[in-house]
């Protein structure tokens, strides 16, 4: 990859520069391949619901699955300004959409702040447009929340950890934090990609800096 190429996949594009796209969305089975659970539908009593990019969504999506308390899972785009991106043109690093995953969580079983604890452990937030080899803008670290009783412990968090990888030596976060706009849904191939190809490629990989969570922050 030159880097004129590199330097165009590491920066956002405006929306005027940004890829047109389409009005019509990407047909999906809606049926998540483990649970057998709607991907699409929104959080029932006692949920509640946050968008995490960590880099590639496969292995992201696969870690939270596995994560007892959290009910459902699907990957997307998010974060841009083309209208019903492909995963190939999100991958070009012109559609502005980070790669994320939608996680719906049982609130009487596990808390945005251990939900949060899994996100920060599981990959490196400090490396701004990438994460390990993995460049572009749309590997970039980003929370999305859906509602303001989010942002609070959000924030919160970031300042917890981050003062954890400063006392290891790393740098600063360069998470992106925003309410969330709009999420579009990755094409069904791309949706538990990890169990239905077993041997996938994961990048997923954490600082080893631990979060702290409770009332020791």
């Amino acid at each position: 990859m030159s880097i004129d190429s590199i330097l165009k996949k590491s920066s956002i594009p405006s929306k005027e520069d940004a890829i047109p796209g389409r009005p019509e969305a990407i047909t999906l089975s809606g049926i998540h391949a483990i649970t057998q659970e709607d991907i699409t539908r929104l959080p029932h009593e006692h949920e509640d619901m946050i968008v995490l990019g960590m880099g590639c969504f496969w292995g992201a999506e696969r870690k939270f699955w596995n994560t007892k308390g959290v009910t459902v899972t699907a990957v997307g785009y998010a974060g841009g300004h083309t209208e019903n991106p492909t995963y190939d043109e999100t991958c070009t690093g012109q559609t502005g959409h980070s790669e994320v995953v939608k996680v719906i969580f049982d609130t009487k079983t596990i808390s945005l702040e251990e939900v949060l604890q899994v996100f920060w452990e599981n990959h490196d937030p400090t490396q701004g447009m990438r994460q390990g080899n993995d460049i572009g803008s749309q590997y970039r670290s980003v929370i999305y929340t859906t509602h303001k009783e989010q942002t609070d412990a959000v924030e919160q968090s970031v300042a917890a950890y981050q003062q954890r990888l400063l006392e290891a030596g790393l740098s600063m976060i360069t998470t992106e934090r925003e309410a969330l706009d709009t999420l579009y849904y990755a094409e069904e191939y791309h949706q538990q990609y990890l169990h239905k190809n077993p041997n996938g490629y994961c990048g997923l990989s954490g600082t080893g800096v631990s979060c702290p969570i409770g009332l020791s922050v």
